[in-house]
């Protein structure tokens, strides 16, 4: 099992950059933990609605969800913020932490990606999401959402505020992106990401029992 800790700073960041990959992970038996740093309280919506949004999509993913209490565009790569992330890393163990891509269009992504590299800076996977915003995406990192693409839609479904009143929130597009990324990985439905940092833990592949095969099914012996 992977111990999974993804991370955005604002209410849907998560589900619209990786909510496939967090089924996924579910799906495998890893435990998932969301780390929302802000309330979103300058997008549609109020902030207690966009939190219960949010913990309506947490439970759709069957992932836990923790909470930064930090204020929407007013986040900064600062140390409380690094040490806020860090505890976050601490509590769940995280072994693979997904966060925004550093170039972004939105201060709040590109301070909370800066203040995760600084607080992961011990971690062995760390795996950039793209957001809408996101000015710049080179992946080469893919995983495969086929079987969990409807699960994303419906986990961002729960994000009501969002999608009945942001164009930048919309099924489809997802839907869309989701197709392009499956081409470009070569599987219907896909997620992508760029690694900042990627160690491939391959287990030793266990030999043929040869012996025993020979032992099983002697070699016949020409009359």
């Amino acid at each position: 099992m992977r111990s999974v800790l993804a991370i955005g700073a604002h209410p849907d960041d998560i589900e619209l950059g990786c909510g496939g990959a967090l089924a996924a992970h579910r799906a495998a038996g890893d435990p998932v933990t969301m780390l929302v740093i802000t309330g979103g309280q300058n997008g549609p919506g109020s902030t207690a609605g966009r939190r219960a949004e949010a913990e309506a999509a947490a439970r759709n993913l069957d992932c836990l969800l923790q909470w930064g209490r930090l204020v929407d565009c007013a986040v900064t790569a600062d140390a409380p913020t690094i040490a806020l992330i860090e505890k976050a890393i601490r509590d769940v163990d995280a072994d693979v932490i997904y966060v925004h891509a550093p170039d972004d269009s939105h201060q709040d992504h590109r301070a909370v990606t800066a203040a995760t590299l600084s607080a992961a800076r011990h971690g062995r996977r760390i795996l950039h999401y793209r957001s809408p915003s996101t000015t710049r995406f080179e992946p080469t990192v893919f995983v495969d959402i086929s079987a969990h693409l409807d699960r994303k839609i419906d986990a961002l479904s729960c994000h009501r505020s969002q999608v009945e009143n942001s164009a930048m929130v919309d099924p489809e597009v997802v839907a869309a992106s989701a197709r392009h990324f499956g081409a470009q990985a070569r599987v219907r439905y896909a997620e992508a990401f760029m690694p900042a940092r990627f160690v491939w833990d391959l287990a030793p592949v266990m030999e043929m029992p040869m012996l025993t095969e020979m032992a099983a099914f002697p070699a016949q012996v020409p009359a």
